[in-house]
């Protein structure tokens, strides 16, 4: 009997160009991103798209989040902003939050491409829908987890949510003045707390007798 063939071997070819076999990578991950959406498609689809053993795609992206930030050209990975600011005493997480979201959109190298992420996931079409379920995945609900066993948690997490992605338009994608230019430490004075509110129902919020007062002496 003729020797049958050996089996094709999944994985790098021998020879191959480590750009190429990334590039082909990236190419299944968008493909896979756009008909499945990020929370169905996995590591091991977009590698059995290209034609590669997963591991070869943990080679060369650390997870699928990393392929999200490559797929949409944005040096900017959200997931590990959030994660970073999840990593400190509960009460001060809305202060970390924020500072961390400016200080990476202050970055003129991040800025540009960011922008244009942001636009897209507004919009519609199989992008923006795998940048809503990236962002629900990986940043609303890492964010609920932190709150605990609260009943309302994905809620609060969403609130603080609203709050910081309204900053981002208005500062950096509308750039709109007297925010686009405000100091970041006053900034942070101002918003943190409502954004702390919100997360944990907790924080130096006006309360309504004082604000009655306030708004009373106004009017007289």
């Amino acid at each position: 009997m003729p020797d049958r063939p050996e089996p094709r071997r999944r994985g790098r070819p021998r020879g191959a160009n480590p750009a190429d076999t990334r590039a082909r990578i990236l190419e299944a991950a968008t493909t896979e991103f756009g008909e499945r959406g990020y929370e169905a498609a996995s590591i091991r689809s977009i590698a059995r798209r290209a034609d590669v053993d997963p591991a070869l795609v943990h080679h060369y992206f650390d997870d699928k989040a990393a392929l999200v930030a490559e797929v949409v050209a944005v040096p900017l990975r959200p997931d590990r902003i959030v994660g970073g600011a999840l990593d400190g005493p509960l009460d001060e997480l809305g202060t970390r939050l924020l500072r961390a979201v400016l200080a990476a959109w202050d970055s003129p190298a991040v800025r540009p491409a960011a922008t244009a992420a942001v636009r897209t996931a507004i919009g519609h079409g199989p992008v923006a829908r795998m940048l809503r379920e990236f962002v629900r995945r990986e940043i609303m609900l890492r964010l609920a987890s932190r709150l605990g066993d609260a009943p309302d948690a994905e809620v609060r997490a969403e609130l603080a949510a609203s709050q910081v992605v309204g900053v981002i338009m208005v500062r950096y994608v509308l750039a709109l003045e007297p925010l686009a230019s405000l100091d970041e430490d006053a900034l942070i004075a101002r918003v943190a707390p409502v954004l702390q509110w919100h997360l944990t129902g907790v924080g130096p919020i006006l309360d309504s007798t004082a604000s009655q007062e306030h708004y009373s002496s106004h009017d007289e």
